[in-house]
């Protein structure tokens, strides 16, 4: 059954309002002509009563603004009333391409700006709208997620700071580690996995694929993902292996311990295609360590997902390692900004959310469960099965 033609059993816990921060736009406004299209097609006999009050618009967005003085201070304003409004506000702590004026000078906005944007917004509101959810795609302070000595606990603070201005509901995707919820016990907090999308579009781009046990294989590059891993080759019905790091704990270089070696725990790979799943891409340079690897294990082809691809030290490794044969396919999704340079490039599939994130946003101003969109395992066998079938 379409998504548009799903009959309607709830009424929305208030009229639907988008804001997109600018640091999440473009992603913003594909969301937004979702929700349009859908609410215009679907059919309700509640739709003429009270309740469905503003249901079918032509925009759902509402326009903030996050000015800055020279100073560098900023203020959040809202272009018209959210009063009574089932909020969702979206935000891209790494879109570093954004910047603002400090005493003349351009500053590039860092996660800190970003975040500090988003609490704006939610003060401009005043605690008028009817209910307020936050989408923030890549967790805020993610990796700052456990005390190991004598430091902060950055994720937890800004999870509380979040509920403690009013928002309900906070939706995340693949975040670093899920347990961080537990500094909010009592609010709404999902991590999404964006597992079917990453299936549909490597499916969508390679056409000679044999998903099976005895042809590919899903790698998770390092412990702290093998939950990711295992989810990924159950659905698949595939073999899986690991790689850990060996590293050398008597130097720090760049706030971490270097890694020596990366050692294979898993079957032969051999002829295989392999899946590498990760949360991130940060410098690559694990990721690239790992291909190289099972290259060397005779792989055959070698695809890398991750849900955020940061890239933070460029391109020009990636392109190295192409053009070397040692990796075949990039996946990463649009939930983060993306260069022009990366979209640009050859080996690159764009995998984009904002149908995921449109779903949720329906689902959730209708007060319906999210149970089926969490767990996408029956949407990812019909597209196996269609895949197979050669559709």
């Amino acid at each position: 059954m379409l998504y548009e033609e799903k009959i309607i059993e709830t009424i929305p816990v208030g009229p639907l309002g988008l804001i997109p921060l600018k640091s999440c736009l473009d992603l913003g406004k594909k969301v937004d002509q979702y929700l349009v299209s859908w609410r215009k097609e679907r059919e309700s006999e509640h739709k003429s009563t009270i309740a469905f009050a503003g249901y079918q618009r032509d925009s759902y967005i509402i326009e903030a603004k996050t000015p800055r003085f020279g100073s560098g201070e900023g203020k959040g304003t809202l272009s018209e009333s959210v009063r009574g409004d089932d909020l969702y506000i979206m935000v891209d702590v790494c879109n570093y391409s954004l910047t603002y004026s400090l005493c003349g000078m351009e500053n590039h906005m860092s996660p800190d700006d970003h975040f500090q944007d988003l609490k704006r917004v939610i003060a401009a509101v005043a605690g008028k709208a009817r209910r307020i959810n936050v989408i923030m795609p890549f967790l805020y302070e993610s990796r700052q997620h456990k005390r190991s000595g004598r430091e902060s606990l950055d994720c937890a603070l800004a999870l509380e700071e979040l509920v403690r201005m009013g928002v309900e509901n906070i939706i995340t995707f693949d975040a670093h580690d899920p347990r961080v919820q537990n500094a909010i016990p009592l609010k709404g907090f999902e991590t999404v996995q964006p597992i079917y999308q990453f299936i549909k579009h490597l499916l969508k781009h390679e056409k000679e694929l044999m998903i099976d046990s005895s042809h590919m294989m899903v790698i998770s590059p390092d412990e702290g993902g093998m939950g990711r891993a295992v989810y990924f080759a159950n659905v698949l019905g595939l073999d899986m292996g690991m790689f850990y790091k060996r590293r050398d704990y008597t130097k720090i270089v760049n706030g971490r311990n270097p890694i020596v070696a990366h050692e294979f725990l898993g079957s032969d790979v051999e002829g295989k295609d392999v899946l590498i799943i990760d949360d991130m891409i940060s410098s690559g340079e694990s990721m690239l360590d790992v291909a190289k690897e099972l290259k060397a294990r005779k792989a055959r082809k070698v695809f890398i997902c991750s849900t955020f691809g940061l890239f933070t030290n460029g391109l020009d490794k990636f392109d190295e390692y192409y053009e070397k044969g040692l990796i075949d396919r990039i996946l990463t999704t649009n939930l983060v900004y993306q260069t022009p340079e990366l979209l640009s490039r050859p080996y690159y599939i764009d995998v984009d959310m904002s149908k995921y994130i449109a779903l949720i946003i329906d689902n959730l101003n209708h007060d319906a469960s999210l149970s089926e969109l969490l767990n996408p395992t029956r949407r990812i066998n019909r597209c196996l099965d269609g895949y197979r079938n050669g559709q």
